[in-house]
């Protein structure tokens, strides 16, 4: 990695056009503006300079980078492909921490600088795979943030002795405890909930909570997520993935949660599914955060995906008909500011003495950097180059 140090970024063009030469000193930014005719600089080309990517869901531990090629069943219930899901990575014999490492490098290739991985626990892995995406955080501090959660995939009450483990990753190094599905896959959404913020309230960490429930029962949970967040104090704290039950509800069903969702701070995360993707611009006007996510990149869940934040924003932005210059900027929030704030990045975006956090990207602006996410891209770190994707040109 280069030396940090203090230099002058020159010849770059920010978000809303304009042309500028930015400081960069010690790891943060410095001032925007001309550079001093003597100043140290690194040339950036005319490129656009963007705040760092975030990656707001994927599971580091699932991937089978690195593996022979794994031929994708679906079509299954959740419970049927946890079981295969299961026996398939029992089988690899490439390490999970081999193959998080290939996913990592891709994710700062292409532009983040920020990771939330999911990480299952429970009574068969116990705290193996957690251990495996701690080295990998260690490994790449210097290149990404990376922020775990401790995700009981195979239920809570459905898998004995899961409770305690999620207990002891708390207490291990994982930032965030974790939820599934508590009325489908435990049978009891109240006793699951009860765990999942008990953890919560008793090592001071958030909640990230998957939720495939659909129609009522999914409103149902999430009005009880809303309730226990507001009583335990956890405003901007939670997160819940997924949520597909908001594109079945009726405007009037959305309008009650939606008011729910608002007054508890509670952020939404999608990965832009082809179907039941929650409605950005009603979850936005009702004062909700919405963030994205690649979820599942290349495993037993999907074959699809690759770590790319401005193809994930393109996807949203094709799923949600984002297609005027403002809309794709709003697309872009999906995987900057509005993620930042989900995540609780307070030092996010290109301003004096911020995180010097960015990528350069040769794309003419905003829009064409997440309709056409172009590969050539440049990622720093603290004002450090840790990643080049593509073929550079010029």
């Amino acid at each position: 990695m280069e030396d940090a140090g203090r230099f002058w970024l020159k010849n770059v063009r920010l978000s809303d056009g304009r042309a500028v030469d930015i400081e960069i000193s010690d790891g943060t930014f410095g001032s925007i503006g001309a550079a001093p005719r003597d100043a140290a600089a690194v040339d950036g080309r005319g490129w656009l300079c963007l705040p760092a990517l975030i990656e707001g869901h994927v599971h580091l531990d699932k991937t089978f980078l690195g593996s022979p090629w794994y031929s994708f069943a679906g079509g299954k219930t959740v419970p049927d492909r946890i079981r295969e899901e299961k026996l398939v990575r029992s089988r690899l014999e490439v390490s999970v921490e081999q193959r998080a490492a290939l996913l990592v490098e891709r994710e700062i290739a292409a532009g983040a600088g920020y990771l939330r991985t999911h990480v299952d626990i429970d009574a068969d892995w116990k705290l193996a795979n957690l251990e495996a995406v701690m080295a990998i955080r260690e490994r790449y501090r210097d290149a990404i943030d990376i922020e775990i959660v401790a995700f009981p995939q195979s239920g809570i009450l459905s898998s004995p002795g899961t409770e305690q483990l999620l207990d002891a990753a708390m207490t291990s190094g994982a930032d965030l405890i974790g939820g599934l599905d508590p009325a489908s896959i435990d049978g009891d959404p109240v006793r699951h909930l009860d765990i999942v913020f008990g953890l919560a309230e008793r090592h001071g960490k958030p909640v990230d909570i998957h939720l495939h429930e659909g129609g009522q029962l999914g409103l149902f949970t999430l009005a009880l997520i809303a309730e226990r967040t507001k009583a335990l104090g956890l405003s901007r704290r939670v997160t819940v993935s997924h949520a597909y039950c908001l594109a079945d509800a009726s405007d009037q069903e959305f309008g009650r949660i939606g008011v729910l969702l608002a007054e508890a701070d509670i952020s939404i995360l999608s990965s832009a599914p082809e179907v039941r993707m929650p409605p950005v611009r009603k979850l936005r006007q009702a004062g909700v955060t919405v963030f994205l996510g690649s979820d599942n990149v290349r495993d037993a869940w999907s074959p699809f995906g690759n770590g790319d934040m401005l193809e994930r924003a393109a996807i949203a932005a094709r799923q949600q008909v984002l297609v005027e210059d403002d809309e794709l900027a709003l697309a872009f929030e999906l995987v900057s500011t509005a993620a930042a704030e989900a995540t609780g990045r307070s030092d996010y975006g290109i301003a004096p003495a911020r995180a010097a956090d960015f990528l350069l990207i040769d794309a003419a602006n905003l829009a064409e950097a997440v309709a056409a996410h172009p590969p050539e891209r440049v990622t720093y770190k603290r004002g450090r180059k840790v990643g080049q994707g593509g073929s550079p040109r010029g």
